[in-house]
């Protein structure tokens, strides 16, 4: 500590005044060091309140981003985040910042956080929290809540927020008393990102959020245990290597599990070695690759698809880090008849159309490498390959289609184009997502994030918005439907704001394009789901934004590659040929094999 001490500016005149003037120099002196020491004293030995605690636990669980809207109840939330090295991003809508923090959660296996005030901040982040529970996204929501001397009381905004996120996280708790605060945040990650992730809730009153945290101990952060690897074991491999001997059409399932544990080069060189075909769910997009000749597509349509037949053809089926909330093993199992493997880090959920007859539970890659050495295959899938030559054919039909509209399948065709291998597409939910799922070609995993536990609309601005964070030098594409732009689209400005500079690339047709399908397969007419849009280059615009028009189908490309060119959000506005829909339909309908 280095301090300066004032010096007496005029030399007195007499004895008298000089020893006045040296008591009045040395009480400054005292009283200034005295001063010093104390708040030195402070610093060192600081009585940190909960909420404190709260974000110095968030740092040691490597937390850089809260996502969130500010209220009365987090004042002191915020104090302690403005304090520390946590970037608080302010966003328009609690749900945007759940997805955001539901994304964050899914690219990078660590808990995103978002942050609410009490009563409606907290249900605004009810649909962001359930969607990232569903999906296997790690993700900590926080929320204010009122004084503990209220909660017994009809009282202001208040509601029951642990009973209410409950259904829809791993773990929902309470803090009332400031001594526990670290303990429940190092659990709230824990719980999160341990196999199957998902979300946890942290309520805080805003009294104890000002309470201080009495004792060394409950003022310092959990210390981390590395989880230990755990390997399945011989006999499970070995029995599953029996199951494989009988089988003549093994086919292998891959869900979101072997993304997030990392197992897609095993998983390829195991299909490879094996030759045994691959269809993947929508969230695994990209764990096999396209162009690996093995595989059989995404398997995700209501519609009897490609991957739908490889399915039925399939007398076993290896799942691999499949999650049934994916797609419904009804839909590929309806007779029970299959024989299955399951091979995941968790034992399978019950399901009467899911019953493995083995189970390898343990480390993906590990159990596909120890599987390889017991499934010997010298044979070529060719009932497979062919169905895969067919499929190939289909999805090239309408590459250099000119016809405006655009049909999705040129659009998706034109996306991939610009994008390269590891860029990254964020799908929003609605009739572009069977599109995306069925079309677009991936090469790497987690290139293709799709909402498809819970499916929910409105993700996919927000999405990027994480996406982009995470990866400021790959190019990253919101696409979404007219529908679910309008749901988040407030975001953007939080994006600008930011400065997150990504494309957003609205599909429009005016109407809730898949509920209109659904309800012309069934009904042979639609009903409830016709729009009206604003103009997106205006709206653009009236954000500090890029807009785009595309008005020929030739011009998506360039136009395209110009957006992303661009320092700030773009929007580019596409109308969609939704005819393709129900042609689609008709087509597999007749598909004969």
């Amino acid at each position: 500590m280095v301090l300066y001490l004032p010096k007496p500016q005029n030399r007195p005149k007499n004895a008298l005044q000089s020893h006045i003037s040296f008591k009045i120099w040395l009480f400054y002196v005292k009283n200034t060091l005295w001063h010093d020491f104390c708040k030195t004293l402070a610093e060192t030995f600081k009585i940190m309140n909960t909420a404190e605690v709260l974000i110095k636990s968030l740092e040691s669980e490597g937390v850089k981003y809260i996502f969130g809207i500010p209220g009365e109840e987090t004042l002191e939330l915020m104090e302690a985040i403005k304090k520390s090295s946590i970037k608080f991003i302010t966003v328009r809508h609690e749900q945007g910042a759940a997805f955001m923090a539901d994304v964050y959660g899914r690219l990078t296996g660590k808990a995103g956080v978002c942050l609410s005030t009490l009563g409606p901040g907290a249900t605004n982040l009810v649909t962001g929290v359930a969607d990232a529970n569903s999906d296997g996204a790690p993700l900590i929501a926080i929320t204010g809540q009122v004084g503990t001397e209220r909660m017994h009381l009809t009282s202001h905004q208040y509601l029951d927020l642990v009973n209410m996120f409950t259904p829809i996280t791993k773990r929902s708790k309470q803090v009332v008393r400031p001594d526990t605060v670290n303990e429940i945040v190092r659990i709230a990650f824990k719980y999160a990102e341990m196999e199957k992730p998902g979300a946890c809730h942290i309520d805080l009153p805003c009294n104890i959020a000002a309470m201080d945290v009495e004792g060394e101990v409950a003022q310092m952060p959990l210390k981390h245990h590395r989880e230990n690897t755990v390997y399945a074991s011989t006999d499970a491999i070995l029995a599953a290597g029996g199951v494989f001997a009988t089988a003549k059409h093994p086919v292998i399932l891959v869900g979101h599990s072997a993304v997030r544990n990392h197992a897609s080069e095993a998983l390829s060189a195991f299909a490879c070695s094996s030759k045994i075909p691959v269809v993947c769910t929508m969230m695994a997009k990209g764990v096999v690759s396209c162009d690996n000749k093995y595989f059989m597509g995404c398997i995700g349509m209501p519609q009897r698809d490609f991957p739908n037949i490889v399915m039925e053809q399939a007398d076993l089926v290896i799942a691999v880090g499949y999650d049934v909330v994916e797609y419904a093993p009804a839909k590929w199992n309806p007779n029970g008849d299959k024989m299955i493997i399951h091979i995941d880090e968790t034992p399978n959920h019950v399901n009467k159309f899911y019953q493995p007859d083995e189970e390898i539970i343990g480390d993906i890659s590990a159990s596909l490498d120890a599987l390889s050495s017991v499934c010997p295959n010298t044979w070529e899938p060719e009932w497979a390959l062919q169905i895969r030559q067919m499929m190939n054919a289909d999805h090239s039909r309408y590459d250099h289609d000119t016809t405006f509209p655009p049909t999705p399948q040129k659009v998706l065709h034109d996306i991939r184009l610009v994008m390269d291998e590891d860029d990254i597409l964020i799908s929003d939910v609605g009739a572009h997502k069977m599109w995306i799922a069925r079309q677009y070609n991936c090469y790497h995993p987690n290139t293709c994030i799709i909402s498809n536990g819970f499916a929910t609309m409105g993700i996919a601005v927000p999405g990027a918005i994480a996406a982009k964070l995470l990866n400021p030098k790959k190019k990253v594409l919101a696409v979404t439907g007219d529908g679910g732009f309008m749901m988040n689209s407030q975001e953007l400005e939080t994006a600008y704001r930011e400065h997150i500079p990504f494309v957003t690339l609205i599909f429009t047709d005016g109407g809730y394009g898949l509920i209109k399908w659904k309800q012309e397969e069934r009904y042979g007419d639609s009903f409830a789901v016709k729009f009206t849009n604003p103009d997106y280059v205006k709206y653009a615009e009236s954000m500090h934004l890029k807009g785009y028009r595309i008005e020929r189908t030739e011009d998506l490309p360039r136009t395209l590659r110009e957006a992303f060119r661009q320092n700030v959000p773009s929007i580019i506005e596409c109308p969609v040929d939704y005819s393709a829909n129900m042609e689609l339909s008709q087509y597999l309908k007749n598909l004969n094999i």
